[in-house]
C-alpha cells in the first residue's frame, strides 16, 4: 500500500512539473510569435520607406527578389479569417 502512495505522489509531482514547463513554453511561444510579427511589420515599413526614397534603384537592383515591389506605395490588408478557409 505504501508503494502505491509513493507512486501516486511521484506521478503528481511529474504532472505538476510538466504543467509548469508547458506554461513556460506557451509563454515563450507567444513572445516569439509576437516578435516575429513585429519584425515582419518593421521590415515592411522599412522596405516601403526605401521604395519611397529611391524607387528606381530598388526596382533595378532586385533587392526584393522573393517579393515584388509595391505599386504606388499601396499596401494590401488580408484578414486572417480569410486565410483559415
Amino acid at each position: 500500500m505504501t508503494f502505491q502512495w509513493v507512486l501516486t505522489g511521484a506521478a503528481v509531482l511529474v504532472a505538476v512539473a510538466s504543467l509548469a514547463k508547458a506554461r513556460r513554453l506557451a509563454k515563450r511561444l507567444e513572445r516569439l510569435t509576437e516578435s516575429y510579427w513585429e519584425l515582419r511589420y518593421e521590415h515592411g515599413q522599412l522596405r516601403a520607406r526605401v521604395n519611397r526614397l529611391d524607387p528606381e534603384t530598388t526596382a533595378s537592383a532586385g533587392s526584393g527578389a522573393d517579393m515584388p515591389p509595391l505599386a504606388g506605395g499601396a499596401t494590401a490588408f488580408v484578414p486572417l479569417s480569410s486565410l483559415k478557409r
